[in-house]
């Protein structure tokens, strides 16, 4: 029996006549021509500056920075996120402060962050769980009165939208993931889109290890030099061309996984009507993009029972996320504020089913062995 992964990356398009192409340039190093390929596709799509990265993580740090964390600095966010999302805020010595999720989306829960704020809060991270946008107008109002930034991680969010936007156009920073594990891939890989472009120029000083180049290259100094703290957040030119043939076929693949949800939301209908499992919620002002299609189960034990029989039946189903609270890192640098019961009691019985692009073939199998295990 084949064994079915819960991901299995593909390509869309053009990937190995552009790596090919990469290969055989005189540029392989980060901010070729492919990197531009794939900054003019992004800026036109979000109309906004856009930086690539080596990844999501490279994205969210470098938007920590801009935000000026300092030691003792507080940022809101949800535990229920990777690692990633409190990283970036601890590296720069500041304190997470983890606030419950709502109960339908997963998303940080807007009514629960005012009570958070306290004098030292500098910022809000608000994740688009599953590609579906956290309640960013509430959020941004909250934030515009306490005089914070706002970050998204939209990680998982690439062409959601949110009451017409699109994620990642809602903030101060966003940060996107091209990790195997995306809609749009390109192994590892990521992008900062700079939406309040007063700090576009910083943001290139720190993308380029505290360096001036890219002014310099632009003919705007005469000097090539550190200037400012910073790291090598540059992807390689083989990872801008596979992600270029990626981007190229977005909305294909958006359509497709979208398919792949509505087809398991369809099937496994009968099941939440009769409170058996709960399905993923879109708000009315959202449109997501296919990222994800979980089910919540009605007990761990259930959860773990499930991922067992399905494992059986040679189908991947991993569950998401042990909330970063309840982590030894968690626990040392962060802090929570108020009661996570939707954090503790969702991500114990959340699991994940396939939605990767070319998934179709197998979704009958794969339903049936869901069936199979309510049977």
């Amino acid at each position: 029996m084949e064994k079915l992964p819960f991901n299995r990356p593909s390509m869309t398009g053009r990937e190995l006549e552009y790596l090919t192409e990469a290969v055989n340039s005189s540029k392989l190093s980060g901010d070729g021509p492919f990197t531009e390929r794939c900054h003019e596709w992004l800026e036109q799509t979000f109309e906004s500056p856009a930086l690539l990265t080596h990844s999501c993580t490279g994205a969210l740090e470098m938007a920590a920075m801009l935000a000026d964390l300092q030691p003792g600095d507080e940022v809101i966010l949800p535990s229920y996120t990777f690692v990633s999302t409190a990283n970036a805020v601890v590296l720069r010595g500041a304190v997470p402060v983890f606030v419950d999720i709502r109960k339908d989306t997963l998303n940080l829960d807007e009514t629960l962050i005012e009570d958070a704020i306290t004098p030292r809060t500098k910022a809000i991270i608000a994740v688009h769980y599953a590609g579906v946008c956290a309640e960013m107008d509430v959020i941004n109002d909250i934030a515009s009165k306490h005089n914070l930034f706002v970050i998204e991680d939209a990680a998982q969010a690439m062409l959601s939208t949110y009451k017409g936007r699109l994620a990642g156009t809602l903030s101060d920073f966003s940060a996107f993931s091209f990790h195997e594990t995306k809609n749009i891939l390109s192994g590892e890989g990521g992008a900062l889109i700079v939406n309040n472009r007063s700090y576009l120029e910083r943001a290139e000083i720190l993308r380029e290890k505290g360096t001036n180049r890219k002014k310099f290259f632009r003919g705007a100094t005469d000097k090539y030099t550190w200037v400012d703290i910073g790291s090598s957040y540059l992807p390689s030119e083989l990872v801008a061309a596979y992600l270029f043939a990626q981007l190229e076929t977005a909305q294909d693949v958006t359509k497709y996984r979208i398919e792949v949800c509505n087809r398991y939301r369809e099937s496994f209908s009968e099941l939440s009507d009769e409170g058996l499992v709960g399905l993923p919620f879109c708000p009315e002002n959202c449109v997501s993009n296919g990222h994800m299609f979980y089910i919540v189960l009605r007990t761990p034990g259930d959860r773990d029972r499930f991922i067992e029989k399905m494992s059986a039946e040679g189908v991947m189903t991993p569950f998401h996320y042990v909330p970063l609270h309840s982590s030894p890192a968690g626990t040392r640098f962060g802090k929570t504020h108020g009661s996570l019961e939707n954090t503790d009691v969702l991500s114990s019985r959340l699991v994940r089913l396939p939605v990767y692009y070319g998934v179709k073939e197998h979704q009958d199998r794969i339903i049936e062995a869901v069936r199979k295990f309510f049977a």
